[in-house]
């Protein structure tokens, strides 16, 4: 059996504009194996975002094909589609995306309620997500009443909760002081060590030391990782 979890093969994606065509990805391939979390930089409008979308499934290809635990996202209707994206894939948002008007633990048990996961059920796994993220103690609060760095660990607790074989993380430590970044990677990283596969979308080179392969994206390409480019020159800020 393969270990890919995620797989691209000549994954392209065009948007129509007023008098020409946005290729914001060009027949890119990869794959991301069990127990593997592979990073994705590239500077502002390499296609990094898009890349994501196509991996969670939010959006579909004009070509090629995306993969995930052998199943073809472009294969399924609307129904199955939100259906394997609610019990299979976990997705870490820039913003946040919880429900104001639920508390921590009610946004954490929400994507398993919804499986069909009874009520006592869910809200135990969303304790026990919190407490992954060191977060036990706000359980019963309100989104509103916490700081960023604590919405974006309830919200990678979501993430986590289930059995989640993919987890993509588009830029989860953007709002996060260092010591909180790390603490995320940590969980992160924690969670694809125990046999879930990862995407992260960053812009941090000081955080390859938590990853287990780079992609860097240029102009929606693929550029190959043994270039002699360092990744600060990758992402556009070489002097």
């Amino acid at each position: 059996m393969s270990r890919a979890v995620l797989r691209f093969t000549g994954v392209s994606r065009v948007y129509p504009a007023a008098e020409s065509v946005v290729r914001a990805l060009d027949e890119v391939s990869f794959a991301v194996n069990r127990g593997e979390l592979v990073a994705v930089m590239g500077p502002s409008g390499s296609g990094k975002s898009t890349l994501l979308a196509l991996a969670g499934g939010l959006d579909a290809p004009t070509s090629g094909s995306v993969q995930v635990e052998g199943v073809e996202l472009g294969g399924l209707d609307a129904t199955a589609l939100a259906r394997w994206r609610r019990d299979r894939i976990g997705y870490v948002f820039q913003d946040y995306n919880l429900v104001t008007d639920l508390t921590a633990a009610e946004n954490v048990a929400l994507p398993r309620e919804l499986a069909g996961v009874g009520t006592g059920r869910a809200r135990r796994e969303a304790v026990a997500a919190l407490a992954e993220v060191g977060l036990s103690d706000v359980a019963d609060r309100f989104p509103d009443q916490l700081s960023g760095g604590q919405q974006q660990r309830i919200a990678i607790a979501r993430a986590l909760v289930g059995e989640r074989g993919l987890v993509l993380a588009d830029e989860p430590t953007g709002a996060l002081d260092s010591r909180t970044g790390l603490a995320v990677l940590e969980v992160l990283r924690a969670r694809i060590d125990a046999g879930a596969a990862g995407v992260l979308v960053t812009h941090e080179p000081r955080y390859a030391g938590w990853v287990d392969r780079t992609i860097f994206l240029r102009d929606g390409r693929l550029v190959d990782a043994t270039t002699r480019e360092t990744p600060e020159q990758l992402l556009g800020h070489s002097s």
